[in-house]
């Protein structure tokens, strides 16, 4: 189905065609002066210089080709040579009803399913999920949905650090407190223990004592070092530990991102390469694309035209260690050997953004990924307290994802219980599902690039560009519709037949754009362009629920009309929440 600017534009080409000038000419955009026209065409201005024609000429030509037009209600040439729009309420009525009963609202999707993969997450298992990976989830999750919605066979995979020195630290500082465990026994043959050694709760404070002790004690850090070499050299025993804590730490986090509606198709991680890892290196030397600098095999992705300084992307240390380029880059050619995908896109911390520049350039060098594969980066800001720093508890200290959760859904639940008479467990229910619209909707009506302020208050208002202002627009439509099902009206076949009023044509213009915002957000990589579309959708909503009375209409061909325009609405609605993430109650 034909975008909605689209077929505006087509009629408007058509004229300047039959006037005798350039179709292309015809191009309509949205009126930047609201006030006097919907639409508008700037065609006779760029005109005039190729036809020699004063633009006002032009435009009045093609105007009188547009008498009697299905599309435009009026078509007024302006000074200095502007079309002015206005569409008929007969052709938007007849663009929304076929809308209605398209396929996801007439979005044309690709026929054959391409491979997009998204890697979001990216959680050190180690160490416990804080509020630092609440972007990369919510946004990634997002990002991975419209892909999906767009009609791609959409991957998430979660790239769990669990490979690297935060292994080798948990290991070293859990060998100082228990000495006697089985898995520091090299003479041990046995079978080790299935309970862990450590509680998820013990693993969580490991870490950070073990990363502070190696910033302060040199030989303390090169025991974990070793450690880490052990463990990466196949050792038993530190394998055995090492699927012992993994067992735990995912668990934990499969509950976290639960709590978050953020599901992943592939629990990878970087331990997931270590086999393939010496088939790149030998294949990355035989073809001489590596080449030794200070005892490291790096990959020069240096281009002439560069403006900034681009070091060279090094692989393997002088040490012989592998780094987080070593199992990207390995990562990168499992994914291409396995899924052969259209495009790879990461999301991380915006500071990463030289880092994925170098190894981009270096698998495309390389040729461990087809030239045509698109690799993006969306680099993110972060989430920052109403003191414009980094979000922190009462106490100072970097916040739990799972407490920041709590936090909002305790927030959430007592505005509830404030304005809202029912029991305390329906309270609970439908504030978790507000709660979640709170965070995700606060996070992504922001551009990913951006930092932003983490405001509990804010994002937890029923007013206002918010999450539960959207849910309650949605629960409102819900509670109209069942309002007319239980007065007898035929609600189920209910569609958009007519337009009688402004505000219902301001919605369904409103509601046209559907298509093309879809596209645009999917193109661009930005959920924050349907944030946008739905505050805007539920405003307009908002407006023509307040001036046309629905329930009492007396006419049957309107009331039909406006339940049908009803349900669209609600449907858009829902699917574009669906897609960013979070769902709506029946009931606020």
């Amino acid at each position: 189905m034909k975008e909605f600017l689209e077929v505006i534009s087509e009629e408007m080409k058509n004229a300047f065609e039959k006037a005798g000038y350039d179709r292309e000419l015809g191009r309509v955009s949205v009126s930047n002066r609201p006030d006097l026209c919907e639409y508008q065409c700037n065609g006779a201005m760029a005109g005039a210089k190729k036809y020699k024609v004063a633009p006002i000429e032009i435009a009045k030509k093609v105007s009188e080709m547009l008498q009697g037009s299905e599309v435009f209600e009026s078509a007024e040439a302006v000074m200095p040579g502007f079309l002015n729009l206005v569409l008929k309420p007969s052709f938007v009525s007849s663009y929304v009803s076929k809308m209605a009963g398209a396929d996801k609202y007439g979005l044309d999707t690709p026929s054959d399913k391409k491979t997009v993969i998204v890697d979001y997450g990216g959680p050190n298992v180690a160490k416990a999920l804080h509020v630092g990976h609440l972007r990369s989830a919510v946004i990634g999750e997002a990002v991975k949905r419209l892909f999906a919605f767009c009609g791609y066979n959409a991957i998430g995979d979660i790239h769990m650090g669990d490979w690297g020195l935060q292994m080798g630290l948990v290991i070293t500082e859990l060998k100082e407190r228990k000495p006697d465990l089985p898995y520091f026994d090299e003479s041990y043959t046995g079978e080790y223990p299935k309970e862990a050694p450590v509680t998820i709760a013990e693993l969580g404070e490991l870490y950070p004592t073990a990363s502070s002790k190696s910033k302060e004690d040199p030989a303390y850090k090169e025991k974990a070092m070793e450690a880490t070499l052990r463990l990466q050299s196949g050792d038993r025993g530190y394998r055995a530990l090492w699927k012992s804590i993994m067992e735990i730490s995912v668990g934990n986090m499969k509950g976290i991102y639960d709590s978050l509606d953020v599901h992943f198709e592939l629990w990878k991680g970087e331990s997931d390469v270590q086999d393939i890892i010496p088939e790149m290196i030998d294949y990355l030397k035989k073809n001489d694309y590596m080449h030794l600098s200070e005892g490291a095999w790096v990959i020069d992705v240096k281009k002439d035209t560069d403006t900034k300084e681009m070091p060279p992307c090094i692989v393997i240390k002088s040490d012989g260690a592998s780094l987080y380029n070593t199992t990207d880059l390995a990562t990168i050619m499992d994914r291409e050997k396995k899924y052969a995908p259209v495009k790879m896109v990461y999301l991380t911390d915006k500071r990463q953004d030289l880092y994925f520049e170098q190894v981009f350039r270096a698998a495309r060098k390389s040729g461990l990924v087809r030239d045509d594969v698109d690799l993006v980066h969306i680099g993110f800001g972060t989430v920052n307290g109403k003191d414009g720093h980094a979000f922190k508890t009462r106490e100072g200290g970097v916040m739990r994802l799972e407490q920041l959760v709590s936090d909002i859904n305790d927030m959430t639940y007592e505005r509830i219980m404030e304005s809202r008479q029912m029991s305390e467990d329906e309270a609970k229910s439908i504030a978790n599902i507000v709660a979640l619209a709170a965070i995700k909707y606060g996070d992504l009506s922001n551009q990913p690039a951006k930092d932003y302020i983490f405001d509990m208050d804010k994002f937890t208002s029923f007013e206002g560009d918010t999450g539960p202002y959207i849910l309650y627009t949605i629960v409102r439509i819900k509670s109209i519709l069942s309002r007319l099902q239980s007065d007898g009206f035929d609600v189920e076949n209910a569609v958009v037949s007519g337009c009688y009023e402004p505000t219902q044509k301001s919605l369904m213009m409103q509601l046209s754009g559907f298509s093309a915002m879809i596209r645009s957000a999917c193109e661009e990589i930005a959920p924050n362009r349907i944030c946008t579309f739905i505050y805007e959708t539920a405003n307009t909503f908002n407006r023509f629920y307040h001036e046309v009375k629905i329930a009492t209409e007396d006419d049957k061909a309107k009331k039909e009309s406006y339940t049908g325009l009803l349900k669209l609405t609600k449907d858009i609605l829902e699917t574009c929440i669906a897609i960013l993430g979070f769902a709506a109650p029946d009931k606020m």
